[in-house]
């Protein structure tokens, strides 16, 4: 089952809510900390012994070369894998326990969007708020109001995602996550397949949602997108984290593997 499915289906995937939903989050994004990770995937050893801390509110953006490791990373903290080795805490519960999951809320914002083109852009944004019955059709259209208008997309709730372009389907992708109010989002190559102009749309979304204090983990190839968004990037290589720090210092790094793919990457972008 892939994590959309999931994530609809399974109501013990998230918490319950706690109040209206349109009421101002009075709880901090969470401390995310992974510990010596470890994950093989027959004899390929994907992640080894990662160490990583997100601090609460901050937008942490993991980049690195295809088959690195930072969607494993990802669906980890999901919970679609299992490591072999090492925990990730939560606000210091080991999400492998199972209660520490149920102690905050999550989101994910998928490279594919993953909406469903049978539903309208508003029903998409309240689908697992009207699943699970969180509350009532006029809350929950209060919410799906305040979410589209967030990621600029006001007036939208009767477009079918078919009249959408891939920009705008990746910020309804955004506000779907918004809906549940959560503590941490996800977001998987948010950016993935969109042209420069749109990525640069999505990228100022992802900046301007930095004020709601949400903590947001950021998987990325584009380094253009992580030095717009980022409190901190990392780059991992081979498995391990390999740098982390601010945009200043990454540009400025001595590490002769992260400048090469940062010369790399901005090979690609001058083309």
């Amino acid at each position: 089952m892939g994590f959309w499915s999931r994530w609809l289906a399974d109501a013990n995937f998230r918490p319950e809510m706690e109040g209206p939903l349109s009421e101002e989050r009075t709880r901090p994004g969470v401390r995310v900390e992974v510990q010596r990770l470890n994950k093989f995937f027959g004899a390929h050893h994907v992640l080894r012994d990662l160490d990583l801390a997100v601090e609460p509110g901050e937008t942490f953006v993991i980049f690195g070369p295809s088959g690195c490791g930072k969607s494993v990373l990802l669906k980890h903290i999901t919970g679609l894998l299992t490591p072999d080795s090492g925990r990730i805490l939560v606000d210091g519960e080991d999400l492998q326990a199972g209660e520490g999951r149920r102690r905050f809320r999550m989101a994910m914002v998928f490279q594919s969007s993953a909406l469903f083109n049978s539903l309208t852009v508003g029903e998409n944004v309240g689908l697992w708020l009207k699943e699970h019955r969180v509350s009532g059709p006029a809350e929950i259209a209060t919410v799906v109001t305040e979410k589209l208008a967030l990621v600029g997309l006001a007036g939208t709730e009767h477009a079918m995602p078919s009249e959408l372009s891939g920009g705008m389907k990746k910020r309804v992708s955004i506000a779907r996550a918004l809906a549940v109010n959560p503590h941490l989002i996800l977001y998987d190559e948010p950016t993935g397949g969109l042209d420069p102009v749109l990525t640069e749309q999505i990228g100022h979304v992802i900046a301007d949602l930095k004020q709601l204090k949400i903590t947001s983990l950021v998987v990325t190839h584009d380094l253009n997108l992580g030095f717009a968004v980022a409190d901190r990037l990392g780059m991992i290589h081979e498995g391990r984290l390999i740098e982390v720090g601010t945009p200043e210092r990454i540009r400025a790094t001595t590490n002769p593997v992260v400048q090469a793919f940062i010369s790399t990457q901005m090979k690609v972008l001058a083309r």
